[in-house]
């Protein structure tokens, strides 16, 4: 029997378990008004918000005024999400898919794919059909935004192992490998909560050079217009994150 991937098994309650305490509400407010000033759009535009996971920036998107669409693979972050904006009063479009089947022509005035969800398939190609649906999807002169970790940084700062406590009395640790060869940083996470039940999880991703994925980019007609070392458009460096802006051309 085949293995299921690992992006279709990770992302669940578990990864919400891992994460959330990481991501309070101040920092998506800060992440999407950082989001509208570098896309600049006019109110009411279509945004798409690949991999959207449980509409953690999609849902005060759409709250801004905004016609949002949100796609994501896994169900139950999407049921999550489509509580949560029943909850809000807000009205969005969620759609669940791969993405690399985005099922929209010349619709979005721009789309984002941010908190490193773009790398996950097991070679080059299937991210670049990722890109290639993204630039079907987009309208002319639309605007890509992508949001992940920057090679060098993670290069840098890596280490083999390492252990976080939460305050519940869960346990997680992960285990670490960067392959050289492929590029790709592999991760084994361990749960252990409070009543010493044990899983096991795994995190496989490509982690892409800035001329890497700007070939990539242009190589579809999304050239980069500009790129930062972080939503709040700071500059580049070695230990920052990554943020390009691609624009879909004719």
């Amino acid at each position: 029997m085949k293995d299921i991937p690992w992006y279709q098994a990770f992302f669940g309650k578990d990864y919400l378990r891992i994460y959330a305490p990481f991501l309070p509400p101040e920092k998506t407010a800060r992440e999407v008004a950082d989001i509208l000033a570098l896309l600049d759009l006019p109110e009411g535009s279509r945004i798409l918000d690949l991999c959207c996971g449980n509409g953690r920036h999609a849902i005060p998107l759409a709250q801004q005024g905004y016609q949002v669409s949100g796609l994501d693979l896994s169900e139950p972050l999407l049921e999550k999400a489509v509580a949560e904006a029943e909850e809000q009063g807000v009205t969005i479009r969620w759609l669940r898919s791969d993405m690399r089947n985005i099922p929209f022509k010349n619709e979005f005035d721009a789309i984002i794919n941010v908190f490193t969800s773009f790398g996950y398939f097991e070679n080059e190609d299937e991210d670049l059909r990722v890109l290639q649906q993204v630039y079907q999807a987009l309208k002319p002169q639309g605007l890509f935004l992508l949001e992940t970790v920057y090679q060098p940084r993670v290069m840098r700062a890596f280490t083999p192992h390492g252990l976080t406590r939460y305050d519940d009395g869960l346990i997680v640790l992960e285990e670490r490998y960067i392959d050289l060869l492929t590029s790709r940083n592999e991760v084994r996470i361990t749960m252990l909560d409070a009543e010493g039940r044990r899983k096991e999880h795994k995190h496989s991703m490509r982690i892409y050079t800035l001329t890497e994925l700007i070939h990539m980019l242009s190589s579809v007609g999304m050239p980069v217009q500009a790129y930062y070392g972080g939503l709040d458009a700071s500059a580049l460096t070695m230990d920052s994150r990554l943020v390009i802006i691609s624009q879909k051309v004719i």
